[in-house]
């Protein structure tokens, strides 16, 4: 029979109180993300999408510039593509989604832009619970969208194609993301990708852009949005990482669809029949079935040290 010491119990305290800190914050940053895509489904039809999107990536590289300013020494070519084309998928990523939200509305978008990281988790597995999670997911899916959902009208074909672009554009994100965290230090990566998606949106918006649509009430949004969507999700994701696993991280996401759909309903009026409120649960169970049931790989002394130092 072994008895825990004094500081083997304050140790434990600290670690769940480090992974509860660590939960609930993720929990904030999903609920702050699909508030901020409900404000965008607000502004949209005042300014059009690519206004909207390219304010995200200002108030963005606003927030992270002046702390992770890329040094030039090190921006050789190998080093940079990566980033480069991270910039590209992040332009293609929030413009197809938020015009997505135009067209669908946020719950429906948002659970169907979910099957990219879904499909991204799944498809190196080998577990046959994975396969029936996939397919279930699909099936919610379909449900989703398929003749008894919702009106006819609700359900533009095009408004489906761009959650689905979106959907690949994330899984592309993740796999980038990864790359840019290997080429270059902290958010450097992401400092670059930010400009290289404003760059190719701002021609846009401005060719886009009508002043008499713009006052304060909608200036306000915009920077809300931005701060909501871009700047305060991305400043905590180091701070969450750092007190729960990459697996917990995944499961809380995997809810993003439900709370986009309550900020649907909401901020937006958006109404869900029977089978659409089912087809969003079946996406999450899904999801987070599969997620959950990973086995986790086990932790090495470094990544204990790091977590004592958090």
């Amino acid at each position: 029979m072994t008895h825990e010491t004094p500081a083997q119990t304050a140790t434990e305290v600290a670690d769940r109180r480090r992974r509860f800190t660590g939960a609930a914050t993720q929990l904030g940053t999903e609920v702050s993300i699909n508030l901020g895509s409900s404000l965008a489904g607000l502004v949209i039809p005042i300014v059009g999408s690519f206004v909207v999107v390219t304010v995200r990536q200002l108030v963005m590289l606003v927030a992270v510039l002046p702390f992770y300013r890329p040094k030039r020494a090190e921006l050789t070519w190998r080093r940079l593509w990566p980033a480069l084309a991270l910039g590209v998928v992040l332009a293609v990523m929030n413009l197809a989604f938020y015009e997505s939200v135009h067209l669908l509305g946020l719950g429906i978008a948002a659970t169907i832009e979910f099957l990219g990281p879904l499909g991204l988790a799944l498809a190196t597995s080998r577990r046959l619970l994975d396969v029936v999670c996939a397919l279930a997911a699909g099936a919610g899916v379909v449900l989703l969208i398929g003749p008894g959902s919702s009106d006819a009208s609700a359900i533009d074909p095009w408004g489906v194609a761009l959650a689905l672009t979106a959907a690949v554009a994330w899984a592309a994100y993740i796999v980038l993301t990864r790359r840019v965290a290997v080429g270059l230090p902290g958010l450097e990566g992401l400092t670059v990708a930010s400009i290289v998606s404003l760059v190719l949106l701002l021609p846009f918006a401005i060719a886009t852009f009508d002043a008499d649509a713009l006052d304060w009430r909608v200036v306000w949004l915009l920077l809300g949005i931005g701060v909501l969507c871009s700047a305060l999700p991305y400043s905590l994701d180091t701070f969450i990482l750092r007190r729960i696993t990459p697996r917990l991280f995944a499961v809380i996401t995997s809810f993003g669809p439900v709370i986009a759909a309550v900020f649907g309903f909401l901020v937006l009026s958006e109404t869900f029949t029977p089978t659409e409120v089912i087809a969003i649960a079946i996406v999450c169970g899904a999801a987070g079935t599969a997620i959950a049931t990973q086995r986790e790989r086990p932790k090495s002394d470094l990544e204990h040290t790091a977590e004592g130092m958090a």
